[in-house]
């Protein structure tokens, strides 16, 4: 059972498109430029062997947990054939705490950049979600809180939700002051679109569905300024919008 593309995602964006040894952070995608996409050089490993006989092997748990992003952690090929041939010095523990302190190495680096998003980055954000603007839907307010609640996310999620909804009002200022007047809705039915897929077709949820919203929001970005741009949008969304389990 392969590791499936809406986890790839996942763990993509949990670990910043950086590789997650401790002391590496080699960025592992290259950004498109023209007509050329997006580059990924990271290899996906698994903290509990993938198969018997593999590293780190554990009989005891499922396929379906083998292959969840909890199990799973990005690395540049050289640090993923390190811990593979060396998996009595890269146990399960130690693979789980790197994992742990790189993930909140990636949240520090937004947060650092969050207060200085201008538009100039949402320029870039925006353009994309337009790009992909769908029919209309309805706004409905639905108080973030109730929806953190309701939906079973994280406290670390949540955090990133508090983290983007502190600067909304950019978000704002920037919808008010372009000069086509129907620029909010587009920007929300791109975004929208892209939530009714990843809940329809992917039957995502929780945490799950938040980090590939993140990841679309901010393009697939490498560069944390504009992932800051995409979770401020996001979170957003996340306030004005009818997205997310009420």
């Amino acid at each position: 059972m392969a590791v499936s593309e809406c986890n790839k995602r996942v763990i993509l964006t949990r670990s910043g498109n950086n590789c997650a040894f401790s002391g590496c952070d080699q960025i592992l995608v290259k950004e498109k430029t023209g007509k050329d996409p997006h580059v990924l050089v990271a290899e996906i490993a698994h903290i509990s062997g993938e198969k018997e006989g593999s590293s780190r092997y554990d009989l005891t748990i499922s396929d379906n947990e083998r292959n969840d992003p909890d199990n799973l952690i990005v690395l540049c090929p050289n640090h993923h054939t390190i811990i593979d041939k060396q998996p009595e010095e890269y146990t399960v523990e130690k693979l789980l705490r790197m994992k742990r302190q790189h993930e909140d190495w990636v949240i520090t680096q937004m947060s650092n950049k969050v207060l200085s998003v201008s538009f100039s980055e949402l320029d870039v954000v925006t353009e994309f979600l337009i790009s992909n603007t769908s029919s209309e839907s309805e706004i409905k307010i639905i108080p973030p809180k109730d929806k953190i609640e309701k939906n079973q996310i994280s406290t670390k999620v949540e955090n990133l939700i508090k983290m983007g909804l502190a600067q909304v009002n950019l978000v704002k200022e920037y919808i008010n002051q372009s000069i086509d007047p129907e620029f909010g809705e587009r920007l929300k039915q791109g975004f929208v679109k892209e939530y009714i897929k990843l809940v329809e077709e992917e039957n995502l949820k929780g945490d799950k569905l938040f980090d590939c919203l993140l990841d679309f929001a901010s393009s697939g970005s490498t560069d944390f300024k504009r992932k800051a741009a995409g979770l401020i949008v996001l979170s957003y969304f996340f306030e004005t919008c009818d997205i997310f389990e009420k």
